[in-house]
C-alpha cells in the first residue's frame, strides 16, 4: 500500500503521509463519493499494517468488526476476538462489548471459565446478528 510506504522513511515521510491522506481523500471522494474520509482512509491503513496477508483475514466479518478488530494490540487477543466474532456470530456491538470488558484476557486468567462464558453469552444474546441486520448493512 502507496500510503505505508511513503510513511516508513521517517519524520519527514510520515508528515508527507499525512498529507498524502488528506489529499487522498480528496481526489477518491470526487472520483466515487463518500467513504474515502481522512479517517476511514487512516483505518484502511491500520488495517492494512494489521493484516498484511489477506488470508488472515475472516470474510464473515463485517468492514466495522474490522475497524473494532484493528484496536486490540495483542495479536493473540486479535486473533481470538476475529475467530470468536464468527464462531459466536457477534454483531459488532457484541465484539465492542466484549473487547471492552476483556472477555479474552478474563477468560485467560480465568480458573473457572464457565461463569466468564456464561456470562458473555448473557449479555451479548441481545446483540447478536440478525438476518434483518445483514440485509439492512449488507458491509457493515
Amino acid at each position: 500500500m502507496e500510503i505505508v510506504q511513503e510513511e516508513q522513511n521517517g519524520e519527514n515521510r510520515a508528515e508527507y503521509g499525512s498529507y498524502l491522506i488528506k489529499e487522498l481523500s480528496t481526489q477518491l471522494t470526487q472520483e466515487f463519493g463518500k467513504g474515502f474520509s481522512r479517517q476511514n482512509l487512516w483505518n484502511i491503513r491500520q488495517f492494512y499494517n494489521t493484516f498484511p496477508i489477506l488470508s488472515a483475514v475472516r470474510r464473515e466479518l463485517s468492514w466495522t468488526h474490522y475497524k473494532t478488530i484493528i484496536k486490540v494490540e495483542n495479536i493473540k487477543a486479535r486473533e481470538w476476538y476475529a475467530n470468536e466474532a464468527v464462531v459466536a456470530n457477534w454483531s459488532t456491538r457484541a465484539l465492542e462489548r466484549q473487547i471492552g470488558t476483556h472477555y479474552y484476557e478474563r477468560l485467560l486468567s480465568s480458573k473457572e471459565k464457565q461463569p466468564v462464558i456464561n456470562e458473555a453469552k448473557e449479555n451479548t444474546i441481545k446483540l447478536q446478528l440478525t438476518p434483518k441486520d445483514v440485509i439492512k448493512d449488507p458491509l457493515g
